[in-house]
């Protein structure tokens, strides 16, 4: 009686794995890394999806009463940064400014600033050195100032309109909100963005 030859059930899986290192190598290189805050923040809920622009944009998220600021670009943050100095009456280095150019927000008083500069990169983002901008005082309104100084590079220094995003915590209280609002309409930026969470109409 003849024996039925055994057929190889081997499956070559090169090419599978060839394809599985190429998306791989895709989706990190198409990746955005998330930027670390110094205060994250739980946004509310809405279902209306709109795309905020990355460039010539200053974020202000808002949270237990506190502001805190963020700039797109080194350049743009670097050129503010002295802007703000010139105002306070403070000289930055060049090792400092290249320092805040790689900072993406912050919270704190500009008289402060020096000091969070000079501290170790594993220690500058700490949540307890960033209490925020000072904004309630009409006297010392830094927010106030940041504000007025970003449009004022923005515009002097590539003709383009400041355009401003505004992150509130959904627990804040809306008068706190207000507040940010009142101080940008007072410098005729009326148009801004609500940042939210997107969720599905079924919530």
């Amino acid at each position: 009686m003849a024996k039925m030859k055994k057929s190889s059930t081997r499956i070559d899986m090169t090419a599978m794995c060839d394809v599985s290192f190429l998306l791989l190598t895709f989706f990190v290189l198409t990746s955005t890394a998330k930027t670390p805050e110094v205060y994250p923040v739980d946004l509310p809920a809405s279902t209306k999806e709109t795309k905020i622009p990355s460039d010539d944009i200053l974020s202000i998220t808002v949270g237990q009463e506190n502001v805190f600021i963020g700039l797109a670009g080194r350049e743009d943050r670097i050129d503010v940064l002295n802007r703000m100095g010139q105002e306070y009456n403070i000289e930055f280095t060049k090792e400092e400014q290249n320092t805040f150019a790689g900072m993406e927000n912050f919270g704190v008083d500009i008289r402060e600033m020096k000091s969070l500069l000079a501290k170790p990169s594993s220690e500058r983002m700490k949540k307890e050195l960033h209490k925020g901008i000072p904004y309630k005082d009409s006297l010392n309104n830094q927010l106030s100032s940041w504000v007025q100084k970003a449009r004022e590079s923005s515009w002097q220094r590539k003709e383009s309109f400041l355009k401003v995003a505004i992150k509130g915590d959904a627990n804040e209280q809306y008068g706190t909100i207000k507040e940010i609002m009142d101080i940008l309409q007072k410098q005729r930026q009326n148009r801004f963005y609500l940042v939210t969470g997107l969720r599905s109409d079924d919530f």
